[in-house]
């Protein structure tokens, strides 16, 4: 009798047991399942001696946030150094380092397009491999995130690192783009940004090849936010972008996102037209009542300098945007994967 008893409650306590540990484990499986997973893009060219000072300070980053299943995905642009087997060694030590190498220098734009494509996260922060942009705004992104925000934004605090001339440059780009569009393209913000999973979403959908990406973060619209943050100074080599390309960016901005320079060169026709008929009215009365001896050769080469010039002008405008329009309908990919790793 006394062993069925004891032998009836060490049933019972299995049982109870057993239905604790299964408690335990759906609890586990929940907290995994909850855990969000964030993604840290990075394109980069030619980057070998900022890469191990950019791995340490991720290190940094991820062990501050365990509250994260972290992705630190970089987009190799086709360098010419030893920037992919630096990223190997990285993903043998750490398999939450993962690149893409494209086949060859398809340019920041197409690199980015590219991380969105293999970025798996419920939220992509994008940052420079040359640490100017800080690890340490992250957390600050990640809780607005939480907040509700779908882009939070990096606003540099001023650009005293840049000189004069592109300092002036640049701000006047903002103002002629901003005048131009309807889409509020932000000053001072870059690509440093945190974005949900809905904001790279839209913008994989978004397959133009003649991209300009920060002119698309407002286009797409979404809640955003913004945190200031002071730009580092490079930790090592020096920027790929000079005039030249700065100025290509620029053009693709402006053609990319508004049709005003179409419209302008339509009225600056417009008003010459005018001027032309006006001055012409003017002559043919002079010679009617006054008569006209032989006279006004230079006023007439500066005239027809000056229409010839408006039309060139326009021409070159209209070559932009047919140009553009050439390359869309050949529906070639943004860009070619050589390999993956992740």
């Amino acid at each position: 009798m006394a062993i069925a008893l004891y032998f009836q409650l060490f049933i019972v306590f299995l049982q109870m047991y057993n239905h604790w540990g299964l408690l335990q484990l759906a609890h586990t499986q929940t907290e995994y399942r909850a855990m969000k997973k964030v993604t840290i893009l990075i394109p980069c060219y030619n980057e070998e001696e900022a890469l191990p000072l950019l791995a340490d300070a991720l290190h940094k980053l991820i062990d501050s946030e365990p509250g994260y299943e972290w992705e630190v995905l970089f987009v190799d642009d086709g360098s010419r150094d030893g920037s992919v087997h630096l990223l190997e060694t990285y993903h043998q030590a750490d398999s939450r380092f993962c690149f893409v190498s494209l086949s060859r220098n398809f340019g920041k734009e197409a690199a980015l397009l590219a991380g969105f494509d293999y970025a798996r996260g419920d939220a992509v922060v994008i940052m420079d491999a040359d640490l100017q942009h800080p690890p340490g705004i992250v957390p600050q992104m990640l809780q607005a995130w939480e907040e509700g925000y779908a882009d939070v934004y990096g606003r540099r605090r001023d650009r005293r690192k840049e000189s004069w001339l592109r300092r002036r440059l640049t701000l006047t780009y903002y103002w002629l783009l901003e005048k131009s569009t309807r889409v509020q393209v932000l000053q001072n913000v870059g690509d440093f940004r945190l974005l949900d999973r809905r904001c790279i979403e839209e913008l994989r959908r978004l397959r133009e090849s003649e991209r300009y990406t920060k002119g698309m973060y407002s286009w797409i619209g979404f809640k955003k936010k913004e945190l200031v943050f002071d730009l580092q100074d490079r930790v090592a080599g020096k920027s790929a972008w000079n005039y030249r390309q700065l100025f290509a960016l620029a053009i693709d901005g402006i053609s990319s996102f508004s049709i005003a320079p179409l419209r302008v060169s339509t009225l600056v026709g417009v008003v010459v037209s005018i001027a032309a008929f006006l001055y012409m009215c003017k002559v043919l009365i002079k010679t009617i009542f006054w008569g006209d001896p032989v006279q006004g050769y230079s006023s007439l080469m500066v005239v027809m300098l000056f229409l010839g010039g408006i039309q060139l002008i326009s021409l070159g405008i209209i070559g932009e945007y047919l140009g553009k329009t050439y390359i869309e309908v050949k529906n070639r990919p943004v860009y070619v994967v050589d390999r993956y790793i992740g």
